[in-house]
């Protein structure tokens, strides 16, 4: 599984099935649910940690019609496995408004849906319009408004439930070009500018807490370039764990929970994991 996210990290899954049809994919989750089989929806790998140990039944990936679009006028469908980022950066090409603060968010429409993922004052909570899930367990389709959906910050009703998310409808407004041009080059500029990209990471470890961030919380703390085994707090951003070249999931939670720590021991904050870690969580 290294390979498949970005932090590089992880071991084997017992089976990784790609699906490109609706067909194929209630085809799997019929086998899933005959056989017991755990399962588990990868996206783009960006926000995810996989145990060193591996991942136990089917690890599942959305491609094909269930990662392609369409452009409605201004409404775009989208895809659960397709990627976020290229698809604010099309539309905002094609004059399309209100997704281009998504262009340097490294996942999928569906995980940026579940976790109403956001930057630099939009999230997606501000542009869906509706959205299809399946359900595991009876393979019943459904569409959801946002009502139903529940969003929050880094949030939403569908996160921690077993809910497939294979389509998103957003609705976009006309605007400039250039100037929707001008926005995504500042945002990316900035993003290289305060961002450990060149190092395999998974984003931001933490959510921001009400009124602070995280990472000033970290700096502050004094946890910047904190070190076990090869997985190291960012030097370049403190709300970032990176991948030196070697490091284990086990490496990245003892990291964390280190940071956690002395974070609520200076401040009397309890930050929360924003990167999802598959298994037992170490941070209950």
């Amino acid at each position: 599984m290294a390979p498949r996210t970005t932090f590089r990290i992880g071991g084997p899954a017992e089976f990784l099935v790609e699906v490109h049809t609706m067909a194929e994919l209630l085809g799997v989750l019929e086998v899933v649910g005959k056989y017991g089989l755990p399962l588990h929806i990868l996206g783009n790998g960006s926000n995810v940690l996989v145990p060193d140990e591996g991942v136990p039944g089917v690890v599942l990936v959305l491609e094909g019609d269930l990662a392609d679009r369409r452009i409605e006028g201004t409404r775009v469908v989208a895809g659960g496995g397709c990627n976020l980022a290229r698809l604010a950066v099309e539309v905002s090409r094609m004059g399309l408004g209100g997704l281009h603060f998504a262009c340097a968010i490294p996942g999928t429409v569906g995980a940026g849906l579940v976790i109403n993922a956001g930057a630099h004052g939009g999230e997606m909570s501000q542009v869906v319009a509706e959205a299809e899930v399946v359900w595991p367990e009876d393979g019943r389709v459904q569409r959801l408004r946002p009502e139903e959906i529940g969003f929050g910050y880094r949030t939403s009703r569908l996160l921690g439930t077993s809910a497939i998310v294979t389509e998103v409808v957003f609705d976009l407004y006309p605007a400039d070009r250039d100037e929707l041009a001008a926005r995504m080059k500042e945002l990316l500029e900035r993003r290289r500018a305060t961002q450990p990209l060149g190092l395999p990471n998974a984003g931001s470890i933490f959510k921001n807490p009400p009124g602070d961030y995280a990472g000033r919380l970290i700096e502050a703390a004094g946890c910047k370039g904190w070190r076990v085994g090869d997985a190291q707090v960012s030097e370049k951003h403190a709300n970032f764990i990176v991948n030196l070249g070697r490091a284990t999931a086990r490496d990245v939670i003892t990291l964390a929970l280190k940071v956690r720590d002395a974070v609520e021991s200076r401040f009397g904050v309890r930050l929360e994991p924003e990167v999802r870690i598959w298994g037992p969580n170490p941070f209950r």
